[in-house]
């Protein structure tokens, strides 16, 4: 250890404490298992969001089709990738504060939309342009409603 910077005790367990805190909460959240196409790289921006947000998130590169369709995603709520978290289903450009809630609340539901791609939400950010204002649909047998409101990645 240099002589010019020694790190008291009380600096080296606080910096433990706030790493071993973080990895609980980290490990407090399910994982995501997201399915996306291969070749699609706004999907791979949503999953570093997730991550940035203390989720594990698994990638599955295959056809989505089928797996929205085997997971009841209505066609009009459609986005680029589906995954599933907690027992729900999260189709497309979802907010991780989102998810959090959902997870936290557990609504009898299937899951949460975000239709189409919407400039500015998580992924589908793009310099230069103003960030859209879009709904998080929470859609199941029992019909839709807005979840949440955000304007690019934030709650409004």
């Amino acid at each position: 250890m240099s002589e010019l910077f020694r790190p008291s005790r009380r600096i080296v367990v606080l910096g433990l404490a706030a790493v071993g805190v973080q990895a609980a909460w980290a490990e407090d959240l399910p994982e995501v298992v997201a399915t996306k196409d291969p070749s699609c790289g706004c999907c791979e921006a949503w999953v570093k969001h997730l991550r940035d947000e203390g989720f594990r998130v698994q990638v599955v590169n295959a056809p989505v089709n089928p797996v929205k369709a085997r997971l009841g995603v209505p066609r009009e709520l459609a986005s680029c990738h589906t995954a599933q978290v907690g027992g729900y289903v999260i189709e497309g450009h979802v907010p991780a504060s989102a998810i959090k809630r959902l997870l936290s609340e557990k609504p009898s539901a299937t899951g949460l939309a975000v239709p189409g791609m919407p400039v500015g939400s998580p992924g589908m950010e793009v310099e230069g342009v103003e960030p859209a204002t879009y709904e998080v649909v929470l859609f199941g047998p029992g019909g839709r409603t807005t979840f949440a409101r955000f304007r690019g990645g934030q709650a409004v």
